[in-house]
């Protein structure tokens, strides 16, 4: 989601060198993967790293490992990385332990809380990044009390609204998905569930916990939940799966990103531990619970649709019921989340890029 808008920015200016996509599928599920190559029409990958599925160090170690020779080959002018999920932190170290300047895409958030090992992933990345584009201004000053000068940093906006309101008018209606899978409920009213936090699911008195509020919310609300593969494994293994058989939970594998569009911008709510859905629901205007206790999006909750609510029982209950009652928070659209970051950070880029030496490579 946040690639995509990016590559077609830096394709669409000849003042940029070619741009060469590599994936080092981190992600590796056909839903999660093969099916956003789709939907979001994003070339397949010019380099493939990939690497699966394992812990923290084993994923980072082998992005880093399967990503150096690519560096080696292509010689880079910079290296572009989004996020903070393990691939961004192990190519930003392979890249500025080559010296290749580091772009890092959706600088500056913090949670502040480094249980979180995207936290970890977030503040290193941002360390050896020379250049920092920000999704909201309040991380620029999270960077700057990191020590990080104002020159590398640059406010662009949000590439992930840029594929939001670029494929709105494409998402799949939320009847066809719930009809798709068999909900025994229509979809004139709904939740959308999605779990996949360690906090939330990998401890089984948390993952109980959520799945109880998640039934009780059921009752007040019909709840379709996507689930992540790595929570539907929690789920079977601690023996809770009778904790989501209700007429009024529909439970569906992972969806496409056309899917998941149209079931949201057509919920209630949204009940959610995803960073990227409080972002995405602050632009539909959705009402968004977040099962978390911090957030590293804050401008979600000061002025979107964003409420964190943690595993709170009676808090979630009756925001609920306010929210199916009274519509509940709707928001306003943060700043410079108006589909075109993706062509300020090309544009920047470009010059930022043309100052350098050496600055003709792929």
């Amino acid at each position: 989601m946040k690639m995509a808008p990016l590559l077609r920015a830096f394709r669409s200016r000849a003042d940029l060198p070619p741009a060469v996509l590599v994936h080092t599928g981190q992600h590796y599920d056909p839903m999660l993967n093969d099916r956003l190559f789709e939907d979001l029409a994003l070339p397949r990958p010019d380099i493939n790293l990939g690497v699966g599925s394992g812990t923290h160090a084993i994923q980072t170690a082998e992005v880093m490992r399967r990503f150096e020779p690519v560096v080696d080959e292509h010689q880079p002018s910079c290296v572009v990385v989004v996020g903070d999920v393990n691939s961004t932190l192990a190519c930003s170290l392979v890249a500025v332990k080559k010296g290749v300047p580091v772009t890092h895409v959706e600088a500056g958030l913090r949670s502040f809380d480094r249980d979180m090992p995207e936290e970890i992933n977030r503040i290193l990345t941002d360390q050896i990044s020379d250049l920092l584009y920000t999704t909201e201004r309040t991380a620029h000053a999270n960077l700057a009390r990191e020590g990080i000068p104002a020159e590398r940093m640059h406010f662009a906006g949000n590439v992930m609204i840029d594929s939001l309101l670029l494929h709105k008018s494409r998402a799949v209606p939320a009847t066809r998905t719930l009809q798709a899978a068999g909900a025994r409920f229509g979809a004139e009213r709904y939740g959308v569930v999605t779990l996949h936090r360690p906090s939330n699911v990998d401890e089984p008195e948390a993952l109980r916990a959520s799945l109880q509020i998640l039934s009780e919310v059921s009752q007040k609300l019909p709840l379709v939940c996507a689930l992540h593969p790595r929570t539907v494994a929690r789920v079977d293994g601690f023996g809770y799966s009778n904790l989501l058989k209700s007429a009024r939970i529909a439970l569906l594998p992972p969806q496409g990103y056309l899917e998941m569009l149209g079931l949201m911008a057509g919920a209630t709510l949204v009940l959610t531990d995803s960073g990227g859905m409080q972002e995405e629901t602050t632009a539909l205007s959705v009402p968004c619970l977040t099962l978390r206790e911090n957030t590293e999006r804050p401008i979600t909750v000061e002025q979107g649709t964003n409420t964190l609510v943690g595993r709170e029982r009676a808090l979630i209950l009756r925001l609920v019921e306010e929210i199916v009652a009274t519509g509940g928070k709707r928001g306003r659209m943060p700043e410079l989340w108006d589909g075109r970051a993706a062509e300020r950070i090309a544009g920047h880029l470009a010059g930022w890029l043309a100052a350098r030496p050496m600055s003709l490579h792929a």
